[in-house]
């Protein structure tokens, strides 16, 4: 019996392949569209995909191209091929305006633009055009069923724009080039006032403000000393608790120290 059922098995196998190869090299696109539904249906996306590269010029303007093109790009999506299912996703939307799938292609192809975001350390050429298509999609739906997972993918792709803003900002500070610096880490926290990283961002402009004013030429160093204690004295009120509060306070006896000769 297990001999039979193996060997029933193989059968079936080898004449899925046999159908799937058939409708590959067949000229009837009702074969094509049969075959590539079926491997739709089952999973099998990539085989799905190369029949679909074939239907899809010969079924423009036909009324089966609604749902092939539908299948077309879920299973770019399904595959990870996120360039593709992009573009697919708003081709469909742009055809097919009405069709019941509209508003979830709309929202697919704005996610699949996410999904290329890289890392922040990254060029965020990528992250930007998906925030804007999101916001598009948010704005046009504004009472989707999909608007709570929009948001959500929004708000990752800002922090992740914010963390970079952050991270550019304190390289400045790293290297100890303190003016631009200063000037950074005020963009940013102007840019960003609800950020999480906004104590780091003080203690970084305070410590570049400090470093700038004891290395200071003595003709500039009262006023940048004094900017330096208005940079310690923000971080102690935004929070008398900081984890920075020791080396802040040890930075103001220096300060206060060195600004002693100023007022002689």
């Amino acid at each position: 019996m297990k001999k039979i059922i193996y060997t029933l098995l193989i059968i079936a196998l080898f004449s899925s392949c046999s159908e799937y190869q058939k409708a590959i090299k067949s000229e009837d696109v009702e074969v094509k569209i049969k075959e590539a539904t079926k491997k739709y249906e089952a999973g099998k996306y990539e085989k799905a995909i190369r029949l679909f590269e074939q239907i899809s010029p010969v079924v423009k303007g036909k009324p089966e191209a609604e749902n092939v093109f539908y299948m077309f790009s879920q299973s770019y999506y399904k595959t990870e091929q996120y360039y593709l299912s992009g573009y697919q996703f708003e081709s469909f939307a742009a055809l097919y305006p009405k069709s019941k799938n509209a508003e979830e292609a709309d929202f697919l192809g704005a996610k699949s633009y996410s999904k290329l975001s890289p890392v922040y350390s990254l060029d965020q050429v990528d992250t930007d055009k998906a925030i804007n298509k999101l916001q598009n999609f948010i704005n046009k739906y504004p009472n989707s069923q999909y608007l709570a997972d929009a948001n959500v993918v929004v708000k990752e792709l800002r922090e992740k724009l914010e963390k970079k803003a952050f991270e550019i900002a304190k390289q400045y500070n790293t290297i100890e080039d303190y003016k631009p610096a200063i000037k950074a880490l005020d963009n940013f926290i102007a840019d960003y006032p609800g950020t999480p990283y906004k104590e780091q961002a003080m203690f970084y402009k305070l410590n570049a403000s400090y470093q700038l004013a004891i290395n200071s030429v003595p003709s500039k160093m009262e006023d940048r000393l004094n900017f330096a204690k208005a940079a310690q004295e923000a971080l102690i009120n935004f929070n008398s608790n900081t984890e920075y509060k020791k080396i802040a306070d040890q930075m103001l006896v220096r300060i206060d120290k060195d600004l002693q000769q100023f007022s002689k």
